[in-house]
């Protein structure tokens, strides 16, 4: 009986810490798991869902400029939440492999700012929010997109344990945005697949050119413990793949944007973003952390022109064509 009321005890004590009032420690720990110190997770998702937005702004001219900016400021909260919960599960399912790896070893799970149990805690939670935002902020065609990608949350995480191609499934889930901006502010809800889709595969492809790059500044660390990535599988051909990568981005972007009519300021946008790009590219040393970190740096910027180019392109043509705002 005595032993009984002890464990009964202990079960309770263990549970009041489970679900206890974050400490300072775990709400800074939270915060870092979040990445909300770095941003370039946001923006590498919340771009293409506004170029998305800023195409079909470019399309339909029923589309009100007002529409248009309000739907890319509720997709900002959305999209910092997106990023916020991959991050949290890739730090949850790698917290082991994190502890090995230079870079990495000083994040909130290994060094112990916040418990395993905790940190899941605080990941459900994040669930929660955030199918509550998406069901009461997307379209049924876009919550559906979005849908599409949900089980690549976990898998991209498990990925350096058995693929290098880490890259592709991470660009298969940050650039769905591509097709649910479209069709959250499309007058009749459609989605041009034909137009989209050489987008979203193009916008993958720029995932796979950062992030192999981006992967460099572990290499060393990947090799001594066996992690496989994309920057191993690449090797000394890194640049030229990556080159390749980025063209192919670029061309598909430029296609896309083709079918969808854009007019000169679109290319300048894209034009002007390769040279970023490719610039970028060609000062990269792959054997150098710091100069793989530098030009990861540049990727927001390479978005942030294409969506500056497709804006003027959109208000310049409803100038022209006498179109409404």
């Amino acid at each position: 009986m005595v032993l009984a009321l002890k464990t009964s005890s202990d079960y309770l004590t263990s549970a009041a810490a489970i679900f206890a009032v974050p400490t300072r420690t775990e709400i800074q720990a939270c915060w870092e798991l979040c990445r909300l110190h770095n941003n370039i997770g946001f923006w590498v998702v919340w771009l293409p869902t506004a170029w998305s937005i800023a195409m079909v702004y470019h399309a339909q001219s029923e589309i009100s400029t007002l529409d248009a900016i309000l739907r890319a400021i509720i997709y900002v909260p959305l999209c910092f939440g997106i990023k916020s919960l991959i991050m949290t599960i890739d730090d949850l399912l790698d917290h082991d492999i994190d502890a090995l790896v230079e870079r990495t070893k000083d994040r909130a799970i290994p060094r112990g700012a916040i418990s395993l149990v905790r940190a899941w805690l605080f990941f459900g939670l994040q669930v929660v929010s955030g199918v509550y935002l998406a069901t009461r902020a997307l379209s049924p065609t876009a919550l559906y997109t979005s849908m599409l990608v949900w089980p690549l949350y976990i898998i991209y995480p498990t990925c350096k344990r058995w693929t290098n191609l880490a890259p592709i499934s991470l660009g298969l889930m940050f650039k769905v945005g591509i097709f649910m901006g479209w069709s959250d502010l499309s007058v009749d809800g459609t989605v041009p697949w034909h137009i989209l889709v050489p987008v979203y595969v193009g916008a993958c492809l720029w995932t796979v050119t950062y992030e192999t790059i981006y992967q460099h500044q572990d290499r060393a660390d990947d090799i001594k413990i066996g992690i496989n990535s994309a920057a191993r599988l690449c090797g000394e051909y890194t640049i030229a793949i990556c080159t390749a990568t980025a063209t192919g981005f670029l061309c598909l972007l430029a296609y896309g944007g083709m079918l969808n009519k854009q007019g000169s300021l679109f290319y300048a946008g894209v034009a002007l973003s390769g040279i970023v790009l490719f610039k970028s590219l060609m000062a990269t040393d792959i054997d150098c952390p710091e100069k793989c970190k530098a030009k990861f740096l540049t990727t927001p910027l390479v978005g942030q022109i294409i969506l500056g180019g497709l804006a003027a392109d959109a208000v310049v043509h409803r100038v022209v064509e006498g179109l409404a705002f």
